[in-house]
């Protein structure tokens, strides 16, 4: 049987409320044994939380562990009061990483100094709190690697964690590696056009990956164009993660997926 992690998923979003058991119990019984609950605004914290308590009270549930965060892409709404929501968390639930946090320079005013400048404060202050924590990290990185990597090292960070929705280039895979991280790989990786990630992969190899979902975002192409499928991404989908990514390493399924279960374990510091 196997037993995989989904290491990154917004499984608490309204988009799964209606559903939120049923597909859990799917994603247990498609294999899915674990996965992370990922913090995003402090707006949703009490939601994240809640939605850990409902999935922990189901008899046939994926484990799901809690990582809190504020994220780059929604820098316009973090303000300091976040950061001490975020560290109340911290003290008083049982949390595995920080997450997801990073920069993000997608948008065209993202690259404004100002707005630049203050997603790189909350990602320092994030990475402070998570070494005053001892936790590792989640990283969302878009189109900003070389600044997250600085800022990684500037912090003499070394607790490591995941790079979610890996995106960078051979040497940036490298580089986080070097500095502890595991590369998270999504759906994306079904994508036959994906040729930079598949290079990537091939190069580092399965030691250091691990698979997520992203829920409800990256569904995999096979949902995506079939209609035998849901076209929602759910932690249910993870199988498929597994295959395409055994198909781009040439490795069997079933090791892969026991590999990629140790890695998560290692980057999120969890006992087997």
């Amino acid at each position: 049987m196997l037993r995989l992690f989904d290491t990154h998923t917004h499984f608490d979003v309204p988009d799964f409320d209606a559903d939120r058991i049923l597909l859990a119990q799917q994603a247990k019984n498609a294999g899915v044994d674990a996965l992370v609950l990922i913090g995003f605004v402090a707006s949703r914290f009490d939601d994240l939380i809640a939605t850990q308590n409902q999935l922990m009270n189901l008899d046939n549930a994926p484990m799901s562990y809690l990582a809190p965060g504020l994220h780059p892409f929604y820098i316009e709404q973090h303000l300091p009061v976040h950061l001490e929501q975020l560290e109340q968390i911290l003290r008083q639930k049982t949390c595995v990483a920080i997450g997801e946090i990073g920069l993000d320079t997608f948008l065209p005013q993202h690259k404004q100094p100002d707005i630049y400048q203050k997603q790189q404060q909350y990602f320092s202050a994030q990475l402070d709190l998570a070494v005053q924590y001892d936790k590792p990290v989640l990283l969302h990185i878009r189109k900003s690697h070389g600044d997250v990597i600085r800022l990684i090292k500037q912090h003499h960070f070394k607790l490591g964690g995941i790079a979610h929705a890996f995106s960078g280039g051979i040497e940036e895979a490298k580089a986080l590696i070097k500095l502890g991280f595991k590369l998270g790989v999504t759906g994306q990786i079904t994508n036959p056009n994906a040729k930079k990630l598949y290079q990537v992969i091939q190069t580092v190899g399965a030691e250091h990956l691990v698979i997520e979902t992203d829920c409800p975002d990256m569904t995999p192409l096979c949902c995506q164009t079939s209609t035998e499928h849901r076209t929602r991404n759910t932690p249910v989908n993870l199988p498929y993660v597994l295959a395409g990514l055994a198909q781009v390493l040439a490795m069997d399924s079933i090791q892969l997926a026991q590999k990629l279960w140790e890695n998560s374990l290692s980057a999120l510091r969890l006992n087997p």
